[in-house]
């Protein structure tokens, strides 16, 4: 980054230290005494012991028997997160001429598999920049009518124990389950499951997996641990991989809206651990809460408030909350309650969408069709905002303006399509398809391309 930036953040990370040792003796404050039945007194806590200095002393080694840690280390972590968005850098990463990265998980502290609607699946190592392709699998039986080859991959997703990645085959219509960390093949979904591209996967456990496809139905696949625990890969006389080919356990299809009954494809979907849960969003506006056991059960159905482009979805446990991002809001529900309480917010990114979301405690992060990162406070009910630096031993009060971090330039093609259509435009905002986190390293990976669907291009990122 720029020089000039150096003292900025400086200010900001003293900022931040003062500041979590500011939040921690507030927590760590005792009640006042009052009326009420005699209790056994509780040890005093000396007043050293409530810095940061002295916290971090102690875990580095290892105090034992001091029950206020775990607390003190919580909100040690919900400040963080509050304040992380504020402090990220951007460094781009070059694909090559890859075309609009959809999908994205990180698999290591350094490596972020990808998946994109050239139909490529690669590994991007974020230090090095260096790329490797993972190969697609292929149906047993060749489809009698090709998929259009620019649908692409979808989704992404690992099982909760991060042995196994669940995403698109090379016929979009198929889900491929691949090992880890080796990436082997394990299995291929070919069989009596969807007529239309997989959109959305959700793991409901190490071994189950749900997908969603634009054909209107969702299909539940069991993996057997026998195809990969202990497993070689064998490889036939072509020194190709093997894997099974399975069908799914059940298929469920999305109830038919009376207003658009045609537009029921599956879109997103988001699992709840706690509930054994899962939402889908579907495009005809509404979202659907399914139990997931060894079939699936519909629940309930609601129309949801903007019906417009809802395209993604994502679940915070700790809340028991669902977020379901749209054209241009970002909509709340709790299923268990249907007067909603916490009102809808507004991208207001220029009617462009929201292409991504995902939940960390109470910030959700939004990113836009038109190049932007929001980041919003559930709890406050407000965006997080931008914050002033008058002096370096000040604290730094907020602005008023809305935190917004703006991605680069990208890669774009300039093909014919885009001098005949698009009137050689130098530069367009890229959508952001998707962002996860690294919070133990505290990274932000955040991919996309022009919005525009007959442009070619890319935008990957490394926040840090």
């Amino acid at each position: 980054m720029a020089p000039q930036q150096t003292g900025s953040r400086k200010r900001k990370a003293s900022a931040l230290e003062a500041g979590a040792g500011s939040s921690s003796s507030q927590g760590l404050m005792s009640a006042g005494h009052g009326e009420g039945p005699l209790l056994p007194k509780k040890q005093k806590r000396p007043a050293t012991l409530r810095s940061l200095v002295h916290y971090l002393k102690g875990r580095t080694v290892g105090a034992l028997g001091r029950a206020w840690l775990p607390g003190f280390e919580g909100k040690l972590r919900g400040y963080a997160v509050q304040r992380l968005p504020e402090l990220l850098t951007e460094r781009l990463l070059a694909l090559g001429t890859l075309n609009k990265v959809f999908a994205s998980q990180w698999l290591n502290a350094t490596q972020v598999v990808c998946g994109t609607k050239c139909n490529t699946l690669f590994v991007v190592d974020v230090q090095s920049g260096q790329i490797n392709r993972i190969p697609l699998m292929r149906d047993r039986m060749p489809a009698l009518a090709r998929d259009q080859p620019t649908c692409g991959i979808h989704a992404i997703e690992l099982n909760p124990s991060k042995t196994l990645l669940a995403t698109g085959g090379e016929n979009p219509n198929s889900l491929a389950v691949y090992q880890l960390p080796t990436l082997d093949p394990v299995c291929l979904g070919d069989r009596h499951g969807h007529r239309d591209w997989i959109f959305a996967i959700a793991w409901m456990s190490d071994t189950v997996a749900v997908s969603g496809s634009r054909d209107g139905t969702m299909a539940l696949w069991r993996v057997d641990p026998d195809m990969f625990i202990g497993n070689i890969p064998w490889h036939n006389d072509a020194a190709l991989p093997l894997y099974t080919h399975i069908r799914p356990k059940d298929v469920e299809a999305i109830p038919r809206a009376s207003s658009n009954p045609s537009n029921r494809k599956v879109r997103a979907l988001a699992f709840s651990g706690k509930n054994q849960e899962l939402g889908a969003v579907s495009l005809d506006g509404y979202f659907h809460l399914w139990k997931a056991r060894s079939t699936l059960s519909r629940l309930l159905s609601i129309r949801l408030p903007y019906c417009r482009e809802n395209v993604c979805l994502t679940y915070c446990d700790e809340l028991s909350l669902y977020a379901v991002g749209s054209q241009s809001h970002v909509s709340f529900l709790d299923p268990r309650h249907r007067q909603q309480n916490i009102r809808p917010l507004c991208s207001r990114e220029g009617g462009t969408g929201v292409r991504s979301l995902s939940f960390y405690q109470h910030i959700v992060t939004v990113g836009t069709g038109h190049g932007s990162l929001l980041f919003y406070d559930i709890r406050a009910q407000k965006f997080l905002e931008e914050r002033s630096s008058a002096s370096s031993d000040s604290f730094l009060g907020p602005t008023g303006r809305k935190l917004k971090l703006t991605c680069g330039r990208g890669w774009l093609n300039h093909d014919e399509l885009w001098v005949n259509y698009f009137g050689g435009v130098e530069e367009f905002p890229n959508a952001l398809y998707t962002h996860c986190y690294n919070w133990p390293e505290m990274k932000l990976f955040v991919a996309g391309g022009p919005l525009p669907s007959g442009l070619h291009g890319h935008y990957a990122g490394l926040w840090s």
